[in-house]
Order: structure tokens, then sequence, then C-alpha cells
């Protein structure tokens, strides 16, 4: 049985943040909340040890994909402006 392309798609809801880790970086980039999901949630309910941070800001680079430790984030500020949704197929 042949699939619709909406059957396939993925949302994508990006959220900015701020993160400070334990070796006093902060890292600036966005990482990805599913709609009825908060930021806060990746941390809280997630049972995973990393978080993907993409579109990144750090040191010299710009652009790149980040996997942070959970037990290294001091703290997390998400930003209040929201990335519009995108499908992806």
């Amino acid at each position: 049985m042949e699939q619709s392309k909406q059957d396939t798609c993925t949302k994508t809801d990006y959220k900015k943040i701020t993160v400070k880790t334990s070796d006093g970086s902060t890292i600036q980039g966005k990482i990805n909340v599913s709609s009825d999901q908060r930021v806060s949630d990746l941390f809280t309910k997630s049972e995973a040890t990393f978080i993907v941070i993409v579109d990144v800001s750090y040191r010299d680079g710009v652009g790149k994909t980040l996997f942070v430790n959970k037990r290294h984030i001091i703290w997390v500020e998400p930003e209040d402006s929201e990335e519009p949704q995108q499908d992806i197929c």
C-alpha cells in the first residue's frame, strides 16, 4: 500500500535556547521539540542522556550540530521567539 506524503512527513518545531555548561561554555542554538512539548520536558521528562542542539553558535563556529550530555548543563534559557514549524519529508 502506498503511503501519502502527509503520512511520511515529520513536523519540526525548533526552539532557540542558550545553554551554560559546567566548563563555563555558553552555547546558543536550537532544539527540536514536538508541538505539545515544552523545552523543560527535554530535561525533566526525557530519559535520554544527550540533547541535540542544531544551528549552534559556539566558540569560533556557527551552524554546527552538538550532542551535549545533560549532566554537564548548569542552566538552559529558552528564548521567547519561536521558529516556524517545518515539514520534513
